[in-house]
């Protein structure tokens, strides 16, 4: 059995969308919406539209990983075991076929399946897990994008064959089995926001489980319609930073010298990011 499962906040039209975008496919038997407590008329909305969805709500709005957990318990005690394709609300999938590529990988030592994401024109095929000072130098605006390019992005001949290893999948869209799920113990709910895709490449990893890429599948993701729409930058960039330093201190295990530099960095980009704020006229 395969389900959708769309994680919806303040994003109802983007959810109609998807939730119309599959509504022919066959590879997806049920579709569940959690809507993440929004605070709009989203749920509302989603309750009156006439399509075969469910359309459950949160509890609270307590982060994305709450919310795909609570999505995933749904499913488990409603449809027992299931192939799920977890999904933002801001996704287009252009072809069936890229979900039937998905699902002849999901077996074996495979724990979690990724496909190819447009994001504006730019692929988003995984990344490397970052270490404590990778992190680190990555807080720093000024090498930001070299050290993304050097430690965090594979090479283009990583990509060569139809699947490719990677350590972590974005988490924009992405299939798992709940099996897999219930035996890592869900996702951390520490996190409000970012980092979940780093905590559940170590959690699965934990169990023996690989992340994938499926080469010839593809998405398109609407960058952070969600996100962007209802989060200031300076707010997103403390949460962002939040996430990273509970990350490399639980999971990476980060000493206390790669500590102070993951806090020093990021206290200095926030200046950076202030003082850029000034010059804008803080817009």
């Amino acid at each position: 059995m395969q389900v959708l499962l769309i994680i919806n906040y303040n994003d109802y039209k983007n959810t109609k969308r998807l939730i119309e975008n599959v509504a022919d496919f066959k590879t997806i038997n049920h579709v569940v919406v959690v809507d993440n407590c929004s605070t709009d008329d989203s749920y509302d909305k989603l309750l009156k539209l006439k399509v075969k969805a469910d359309i459950v709500k949160s509890e609270a709005n307590k982060g994305y990983s709450y919310a795909i957990n609570y999505g995933m318990k749904y499913i488990e005690k409603k449809y027992k075991q299931a192939n799920v394709f977890i999904s933002n609300s801001d996704i287009i999938i252009p072809t069936e076929d890229s979900l039937i590529l998905m699902l002849k990988e999901l077996k074996g030592n495979v724990g979690l399946v990724g496909p190819v994401v447009n994001e504006h024109g730019v692929l988003n095929r995984g990344w490397k897990m970052p270490t404590p000072m990778v992190d680190a130098f990555l807080n720093l605006v000024v090498v930001h994008n070299w050290v993304r390019k050097k430690k965090i992005f594979y090479k283009e001949d990583h990509y060569n064959d139809k699947v490719s290893r990677v350590d972590v999948v974005s988490g924009c869209f992405f299939l798992v089995n709940t099996k897999d799920f219930k035996n890592i113990n869900y996702l951390d709910e520490n996190v409000f926001l970012y980092y979940e895709e780093n905590i559940l490449a170590s959690k699965l990893k934990s169990i023996g489980k690989n992340e994938i890429i499926v080469n010839d599948a593809f998405i398109i993701h609407d960058h952070a319609a969600t996100i962007d729409n209802n989060i200031k930058r300076i707010k997103k960039f403390k949460i962002l930073k939040k996430s990273q330093y509970y990350f490399q201190t639980k999971y990476n295990h980060a000493n206390w010298f790669e500590k102070f530099m993951l806090k020093l960095n990021k206290n200095i980009s926030l200046v950076c990011y202030y003082i850029a704020g000034i010059f804008k006229g803080g817009k």
